[in-house]
């Protein structure tokens, strides 16, 4: 984590994840999928072809959209009013979406042999796999960020400080 992340501050924090990482998965995963659609149908003879990986890719984009417009419309307007009596409600179902990142992340781990480019891999795969690393350090920090730091925050229905 660097030093420019607001961790003393909720409302602050909730707008730094959208910024940081919202958008950045925004970017990340259309451009992941499209690279992984090519690799699987130029290397389908492949032994070392992740196949199955634009598919997920591409489950995931509609997925992490919903989640992180849940975020954006609901439970962070929320967590920058100071919180509310049910509030951990829709924290439980973030938590729960993030349990189904994980194990996301861990079946493209899987995929790629946990990114484990083969011999003679094009510059397309290498960049696919490059990009999935991001894409993974990304998002298992957004994770960390609001599973460890902001949601606890608030488990209790307000602000647990103020």
């Amino acid at each position: 984590m660097t030093s420019d992340v607001p961790i003393d501050d909720a409302a602050a924090l909730t707008r730094y994840i959208e910024t940081r990482y919202h958008a950045r998965h925004r970017q990340q995963l259309p451009t992941l999928f499209k690279m992984a659609e090519m690799i699987e149908d130029l290397h389908v003879d492949d032994r070392h072809v992740p196949e199955g990986l634009s598919g997920l890719l591409g489950r995931m984009i509609g997925e992490m959209e919903v989640h992180m417009k849940k975020e954006e419309l609901i439970l962070f307007p929320a967590i920058r009013g100071g919180g509310r009596p049910g509030i951990e409600h829709p924290i439980a179902a973030m938590r729960a979406d993030h349990d189904d990142h994980a194990r996301e992340v861990a079946e493209i781990r899987r995929l790629t042999r946990d990114l484990h480019l083969p011999d003679g891999a094009c510059s397309t795969w290498t960049t696919l796999y490059s990009g999935l690393g991001e894409f993974i350090d990304d998002l298992t920090e957004h994770m960390r960020l609001e599973n460890d730091v902001l949601f606890p925050l608030f488990e209790g229905g307000v602000r647990s400080d103020g």
